[in-house]
């Protein structure tokens, strides 16, 4: 089971998560690109972070929005959210490159992944950019989330030549429709004993317990995890030591 975090979501002065502690423990680094978070030192230096741990790199394009963190929906044209996710890809590709690297994912954050899930016209922006982006033979993946859906959205990227990485949360709430539930409802997000128990479930079974108790598939590719503080990359760490029967 492969381990995705957010990272790169540091501003200036300002600083945000536990880059350097949480690298060693995951799999997949999805980098911000400046328009919620990041800027260019602090993308240079989570690059080169990544590097060193032998990390996957991808990007993760939000919203123009840095003062509300990428978290509040914004109402794009297809043209700007097409050109927005090429201008943000292509700064943390180019970063890349300059060390060598190569990115080989996009996954959006916040407000841009919760409406690429929740509308088709969104999610075909999205797609037609993935599809319309690179040079010959660079073929990048876009992450979304696992859902009882994921026959349909394959279908859909598979019609561009667009590959698929489906994400599991390790640390949220699900409902029975599948949907992670908001996180300013009670129970959102679980606390560690019920994080490490749904982490076993996936791991065991590729399920969920819903928050009403229905047991739910899901088909995933790897698993979300979040490490903005010290407790939060404790219990990545605990994930990897339950992944590796530790």
């Amino acid at each position: 089971m492969l381990l995705n975090c957010d990272l790169g979501e540091s501003y200036g002065s300002w600083g945000m998560g536990q880059d350097a502690n949480v690298m060693p423990y995951i799999d997949q680094a999805s980098i911000a690109c400046g328009f919620h978070a990041g800027d260019p030192v602090t993308m240079q230096r989570t690059l080169a972070l990544a590097a060193q741990h032998s990390v996957a790199i991808g990007a993760h394009p939000a919203y123009p929005d840095i003062v509300g963190f990428g978290r509040r929906s914004m109402a794009l044209s297809r043209e700007e959210i097409i050109a927005s996710l090429h201008y943000q890809v292509s700064a943390l590709d180019g970063m890349a490159r300059c060390q060598g690297l190569r990115i080989s994912y996009v996954k959006p954050h916040g407000a841009l992944y919760h409406d690429m899930m929740t509308h088709e016209s969104v999610r075909a922006a999205l797609l037609q950019a993935m599809a319309s982006y690179g040079e010959p033979g660079q073929t990048l993946s876009l992450m979304l989330q696992a859902t009882a859906n994921a026959d349909a959205h394959r279908a859909e990227a598979h019609a561009l030549g667009v590959p698929l990485l489906f994400e599991a949360f390790a640390d949220r709430c699900y409902d029975d429709n599948g949907r992670l539930l908001p996180r300013d409802q009670a129970g959102a997000v679980l606390d560690r004993e019920r994080m490490l128990a749904q982490v076993a479930q996936l791991q065991r079974d590729s399920t969920v317990t819903t928050r009403s108790g229905s047991i739910l598939p899901l088909s995933f590719d790897t698993l979300c995890v979040h490490g903005d503080n010290p407790e939060g990359v404790a219990a990545i760490a605990a994930i990897r030591g339950l992944l590796h029967g530790g």
